[in-house]
């Protein structure tokens, strides 16, 4: 009688940074064309890489629910290596802005769960420089605390809020965009940095370009005429097609003063929250005094609702067009458009040698379990076998996945999330 086999060995290559081994892989640059005009070329120049006063902050929160099973709660996805180039996304944005900023003046605002892994990532960073919210109160607190304590430290200093797990190529065009922002904002206003469309994507919102600031030092910011929430297909093709659009990545630069004055003038009760933690902040015990009085009653909201979007209609807003790639990796199938691969073949994230395929074409695997994956004749596919649960879909729904996160957890599978 033929043997059982036994279990295969575990010997998957995984995008989680330890303990396993990160395979060095080649990723394609994903850089767009310039959409800009007669100063598309004559950017400004970072020679000068490091700018006095200027304060990098980095929100690193969020669960990735469209990235699970691979992003968990007590491990997201800007945790995670996934270019598997051997950096997590948190690190490629410290790698990234590091240069204008250095460790003294670059500052992370987390929960408390991840506060030991970003420390292990980032070994850099500065114990007074990593910010802790009590829990989730999206980007507006996050910013707005960092805002708060920077600007008790040094009342001149113009912040610059880029989130952890977004990916960008193209750093010299980054970089001089990051420069003209930061010269825009010593006029006082608030800046944020738009991305050139690369198709009519209805997953981002956009930002309507106004007129030219004229500003020497910044050649190419513009006034922000308006925001715009996430269109539809056509409406999306109809931005594209003018020419005037440009995607919201949720980059901003402003002096942390006047970051605090917008939220005086339209969120008056989350400043007045915001302004007496920072007070506190400099003694840990009345610190967390005051963090468990006053953060549980914070607004939850996006600092683009907050005060972006009506400030824009008061002219205080304005826009660097910018040149670089850009992704914010938010689903399986954005994520695969970063993964190399062969013509017609399912992008790999891990150990190809796990994933056998005949007359498969497109879709994502990602064989985190160490067994073997096959596939026959399916077409873009998602598929994630991590040791505990596997995912299967579409990449058209992959943008559905939190629908799945939310079942999981209405079933009582909390444990996986």
């Amino acid at each position: 009688m033929t043997p059982v086999p036994g279990s295969p060995q575990l010997r998957a290559k995984s995008p989680f940074l330890s303990p396993y081994s990160i395979p060095a892989l080649v990723v394609a640059p994903t850089h767009f064309p310039s959409p800009l005009g007669e100063n598309a070329i004559a950017a400004v120049q970072c020679t000068q890489r490091d700018i006095q006063g200027f304060y990098v902050v980095i929100p690193a929160g969020g669960a990735g629910t469209r990235l699970w099973p691979l992003s968990r709660e007590d491990h997201p996805k800007f945790l995670l290596d996934l270019t598997l180039k051997g950096r997590s996304l948190i690190q490629a944005t410290w790698d990234r802005l590091l240069p204008l900023s250095s460790p003294l003046r670059t500052t992370v605002v987390a929960g408390p769960g991840h506060l030991k892994s970003i420390r292990d990532q980032l070994p850099e960073l500065l114990p007074h420089n990593l910010f802790c919210e009590p829990g989730p109160k999206d980007s507006m607190a996050a910013i707005g605390l960092a805002a708060a304590v920077l600007a008790k430290r040094d009342p001149d200093a113009i912040i610059g809020s880029f989130a952890a797990d977004h990916m960008i190529s193209g750093d010299e065009a980054f970089l001089s965009a990051v420069a003209e922002a930061v010269e825009v904002a010593k006029k006082d206003y608030l800046v944020t940095i738009g991305i050139a469309p690369s198709h009519p994507s209805t997953g981002f919102g956009y930002i309507r370009l106004g007129d030219k600031l004229g500003m020497k030092a910044a050649p190419n910011a513009r006034l922000v005429s308006s925001f715009k929430e996430k269109p539809d297909a056509r409406t999306a093709a109809a931005y594209i097609g003018t020419g005037n659009y440009r995607w919201n990545a949720g980059m901003f630069v402003t002096k942390a003063t006047a970051l605090m004055d917008l939220l005086k003038d339209y969120k008056p009760d989350l400043h007045d929250g915001l302004q007496k933690i920072a007070s506190a902040w400099g003694d840990e015990a009345q610190r967390q005094a005051v963090l468990a009085e006053v953060w549980p009653g914070l607004e939850k909201i996006a600092i683009d609702n907050a005060v972006a979007e009506p400030a824009a209609v008061e002219g205080k807003v304005a826009v660097v067009p910018a040149t670089f790639g850009w992704d914010d990796v938010g689903d399986f199938s954005s994520l695969a458009d970063l993964l190399p691969a062969e013509s017609n073949q399912p992008r790999v994230l891990g150990d190809g040698s796990l994933v056998l395929t005949e007359q498969v074409a497109g879709g994502i695997v990602v064989p985190g379990s160490g067994r073997l994956i096959t596939c026959l004749g399916v077409d873009d596919l998602v598929i994630v076998d991590m040791p505990d649960t596997l995912l299967v879909t579409t990449r058209a729904r992959s943008q559905e996945v939190k629908r799945l996160v939310k079942k999981c957890r209405d079933a009582g599978w909390k444990t996986l999330l």
